[in-house]
Parts: C-alpha cells; structure tokens; sequence
C-alpha cells in the first residue's frame, strides 16, 4: 500500500508541474512562439500523462514521463531560447523534477514488481 501511495503522489507533483509548465508563459511573461508553445505542449503532456497514471497505472506512462521531463530540461539548447533566462530555469528546474520523480517511480518498481494475478 505505501508503495502506491509514493507512486500516487509522484504523479499529483507531476500533475502540478505540468500545470505551472503550461502556465508559465503567463505566470512569468514568456515571450510568445517557440518558448510558449514549447511550455504549452509540454506542460499539457506532462498532465495528460498523470492523469493517466491516476486513473490507471502502467509502467510505459513512466517511461513517457522521464522522456517528457528530459525533454522539458534539454529544450532550452534544443529550440535556442536559452537566452531567455526565465523560461529556460522553469524548463530545466521542472524538466529536473519530473525526470527525477519518474525515476523514483520506475526504481520502486524494480523494487516491489506489481502483481500480473492475484492469489486468493
């Protein structure tokens, strides 16, 4: 049961980080094109995956979430707008955070397996 509730609170931050992502642009007065629409797709992807994860667990959605959140933290230099100081810290600190929070989840998974058959 612990296992599922660390599991669960990792996807509600991913869940909140994808929503500050996706909200950026005005939170923090991104300059539009690229950099807004890179934080827009992104932060949707990163909510869409958790919710996902809340509603029904799989461990690919994990795997998406660490490519998501690598790709949130490598966007800057990718897309060229690591000049914009603002949007490339909230990319890289939430790209951080969920690459770092799917890891966890894919370790506790190495760690208990999940069950494919219950035993009654």
């Amino acid at each position: 049961m612990e296992n599922w509730t660390n599991a669960k609170l990792c996807d509600v931050a991913n869940l909140i980080l994808g929503a500050i992502l996706f909200l950026s642009p005005w939170l923090f007065t991104f300059d539009g094109g690229t950099v807004s629409a890179n934080a827009h797709i992104v932060g949707i992807a990163m909510a869409v995956l958790a919710i996902a994860a809340l509603a029904a667990f799989a461990v690919w959605e994990e795997w998406l979430n660490l490519i998501v959140g690598l790709w949130a933290l490598v966007s800057p230099w990718v897309l060229g707008f690591q000049g914009v100081t603002t949007a490339m810290t909230v990319h890289v600190v939430i790209g951080i955070a969920v690459a770092v929070l799917a890891a966890i989840e894919l370790w506790i998974m190495s760690q208990h397996p999940p069950r494919l058959t219950t035993h009654s």
